[in-house]
């Protein structure tokens, strides 16, 4: 695996990468992530799709390079053919981006039944297109995001000639199938026997809940893992999202004080009403690893008084 130095070379952490969850890893929770705790080196940011025949716009304020500024930002798209996507670049390149990631492994129906996200993966006549159109934008670094297929891994095995002779940044293989959507286990095996055939720099995507000198504690495995020397590095999503602190050697409620705090005075500056403002909240408790009880209190409040009193406990300790 791909080793980064920090700390001016006295640490070494694998490449890692913050992958993007729709609704959660907005602007403004990368940058919480990014000022409190670090250790990343790319944060993706959720999809931006075509809507009525142009990129979505609220999206695109996401994007946007100036509430970007100084995180390493990578903005992801999801298209279903070649027009989409050379829509969806131009836009993009328009606001000033010369990297770009591609989703090739959203499960979600909606996408799918589309052909986007996993869906595209049982079109290589597609893949094909839109990777031609990669090549043609040299001024652009792209990278893709895939699972193992849609309904079966053969379908990812056979885009490989198409990936392998282009110039691409990485590609990052969550190893489960569409259709899975996060149920069940990650194959290693078939992430592994990929690995070995794909001559594109890898990424290792899911399940991640912990790195151990390099090696991955993945939910569901009771065992720490190795993966092949010639994997990058790693993207991390829900497990970033539940311990934001895993790269940190701060203390778990000291990160989760400090970046909820960032996220908390935006929202008041910039959202309107206690509906608004605790929808932004609520999101940023959904996925973290604290006391479950208090955290369906947290999620149940309906007041910014008693979300107050209900988030006390964890945002000032006793002795505060």
């Amino acid at each position: 695996m791909y080793y980064r130095n920090v700390d001016n070379g006295t640490n070494r952490r694998p490449f890692i990468a913050f992958a993007p969850l729709q609704g959660y890893t907005d602007a403004v929770y990368r940058r919480a992530h990014w000022n409190c705790v670090g250790g990343v080196d790319e944060y993706y940011t959720p999809f931006v799709r075509i809507e009525k025949g142009e990129a979505r716009h609220k999206e695109l304020r996401d994007t946007d390079p100036t509430r970007n500024d100084g995180v390493p930002t990578v903005p992801q798209v999801i298209a279903r053919d070649r027009e989409e996507f050379a829509r969806l670049c131009d836009t993009l390149q328009q606001q000033g981006w010369t990297r770009i990631d591609l989703n090739m492994g959203c499960p979600f129906q909606m996408q799918v039944n589309a052909g986007r996200g996993s869906g595209l993966l049982q079109h290589p006549e597609r893949v094909e297109a839109i990777v031609g159109e990669m090549q043609c934008r040299t001024d652009v670094a792209f990278s893709i995001k895939m699972r193992l297929g849609q309904e079966n891994p053969d379908e990812g095995l056979r885009l490989l000639p198409i990936f392998n002779d282009v110039n691409l940044l990485h590609i990052t293989l969550h190893p489960r199938l569409g259709r899975q959507q996060y149920k069940g286990v990650v194959d290693i095996e078939a992430f592994i026997h990929f690995v070995e055939e794909c001559r594109q720099p890898m990424l290792y995507n899911g399940d991640i809940t912990g790195i151990e000198n390099g090696k991955l504690r993945i939910a569901y495995h009771d065992e720490v893992i190795a993966l092949p020397a010639k994997v990058k590095g790693l993207m991390i999503g829900r497990g970033l999202l539940a311990r934001p602190w895993m790269l940190s050697d701060k203390e778990p409620m000291e990160v989760l004080r400090e970046m909820h705090s960032a996220v908390f005075n935006h929202a008041m500056k910039n959202l309107c009403g206690d509906s608004q403002i605790l929808a932004r909240l609520h999101a940023f408790w959904e996925y973290a690893d604290i006391d479950r009880k208090l955290k369906k209190a947290i999620l149940k409040a309906t007041t910014l008084p008693r979300y107050r009193e209900t988030a006390s406990p964890l945002l000032h300790p006793a002795g505060d």
